[in-house]
């Protein structure tokens, strides 16, 4: 018998392919929008790298000099700047570099895990803080207030933290760097504690010592707040948290629109380090092509991928019908089978030499079969009939397809000359 073409409809998967993209190799490169992120990142991060060694070392200085505990206390908190700085500069390029054959998701979640890493440099700070300040409230008998010229340079640090804060936030909201706002609410943590440096500096001055100490508590207490935040937000990252509730819907409202989709299921979203991955199950109708489905599974693809700009991987299952509710077709044989099945059934018949097509689907735990036979000789309409009845009786009674098979239509193509079969 001629072999029988393939023309089945089944399950696709449309994503982005990393291994055959030609800028993927063995080696990261930076794309151009990567590349752009992570100079933003590297200029706003030197400039507070900048800013924090002149303020450490003043700080220090000054409070050693002038004998105030919360500014030293603050210029500790500052010089662990420096360092997470530095954390978050290494991080932003690693994180930067395109996907490869190692990392097919790319590096994103390097900017997740230095994330960690300021919130665990952010708890250390506020424990020793919280440690010399609470050893000089328990002394009450050795505590000395700190002269007035510290009150200039704690206003001084509160002016320079809130304006990296503003700077720093900014340019991670355009960007859209989850890592770089850790680092600007950092700043903002030590604008904070300046403040509380600045009024606890001020009562002691006005003749209340132990208020130095205690600013320099509340300060330690609050940067252990926001380093707990940081940690649990980026931790729970790590382990493949959805996106919100209400971002998944506005995903899904999306796919819905796309032409050709009856239904989407299984969507799933997780966040890689400032970008998400995602991917979905979505229904089409059940008889259509493949290259239709795949056709249907590229549009939703793009819809959702320009419409959410944070969306950098997704992945498009297309389903002929939903199989969270419907019976699985895992346990019904392959096209080898069923086409062996075929030729058992039909041996000895004519009609076996004149099949031309098996088209299969399958669908509600059944095989939904198709045969195209070519057309020789005059027959009536009753003729056929009674042959094709009498064909798909043999089919279904089959011991291989007994149970398995769902509806099974027998076409008839009529014979014109000059027309090359199908190969």
């Amino acid at each position: 018998m001629p072999p029988m073409q393939a023309h089945t409809e089944g399950l696709t998967l449309f994503g982005r392919d990393v291994l055959s993209d030609p800028r993927a190799n063995s080696e990261s490169t930076i794309s151009p929008e990567n590349g752009r992120r992570y100079r933003a990142t590297r200029r706003v991060t030197v400039v507070g790298a900048v800013v924090n060694a002149f303020l450490a070392l003043a700080q220090l200085l000054s409070g050693w000099l002038l004998n105030s505990q919360a500014l030293i206390a603050d210029g500790v908190h500052t010089l662990s700047d420096l360092i997470t700085d530095g954390v978050v500069l290494f991080a932003a390029g690693k994180a930067a570099a395109s996907p490869d054959h190692d990392h097919p998701y790319g590096h994103g979640r390097i900017e997740t895990l230095a994330t960690v890493v300021v919130g665990v440099f952010l708890a250390l700070a506020g424990l020793g803080i919280a440690w010399a300040a609470g050893q000089r409230l328990v002394d009450t008998a050795a505590a000395t207030g700190p002269a007035p010229a510290a009150l200039a340079f704690a206003v001084l640090t509160l002016v320079a933290k809130e304006g990296l804060y503003q700077y720093t936030h900014r340019v991670a909201k355009r960007i859209g760097s989850r890592m770089l706002d850790a680092n600007a609410w950092h700043h903002r943590t030590d604008a904070i504690s300046s403040l509380f440096v600045l009024i606890g500096v001020g009562a002691a001055v006005a003749g209340f010592p132990w208020a130095d100490a205690l600013a320099a508590l509340i300060v330690a207490l609050f940067i252990l707040h926001i380093a707990g935040r940081l940690i649990v937000r980026s931790a729970s990252e790590l382990i493949d948290t959805a996106l919100d509730a209400e971002e998944v819907a506005r995903i899904r409202h999306t796919i819905m629109e796309v032409p050709g989709v009856k239904d989407a299921h299984m969507l799933r979203t997780r966040r890689h380090g400032s970008d998400v991955v995602a991917d979905v199950h979505i229904q089409v109708a059940p008889m259509i092509s493949v290259s239709e489905g795949h056709r249907i599974a590229d549009a939703v693809y793009w819809a959702v991928t320009q419409r959410h700009e944070r969306l950098r991987d997704f992945t498009v299952h297309v389903d002929p019908e939903n199989d969270e509710d419907q019976a699985r077709s895992s346990n019904l044989p392959l096209r080898p089978e069923v086409a062996e099945a075929v030729r058992e059934a039909w041996a000895g018949t004519p009609e076996l030499e004149r099949l031309e097509q098996l088209s299969m689907h399958y669908l509600n735990g059944r095989i939904h079969l198709a045969l195209t036979l070519r057309l020789d000789g005059a027959y009536t309409p009753a003729e056929l009939n009674a042959r094709g009845e009498g064909l798909s009786q043999s089919l279904q009674s089959h011991p291989r397809l007994t149970g398995r098979l769902g509806e099974v239509k027998i076409l008839y193509r009529p014979c014109t000359t000059g027309v090359q079969q199908n190969p």
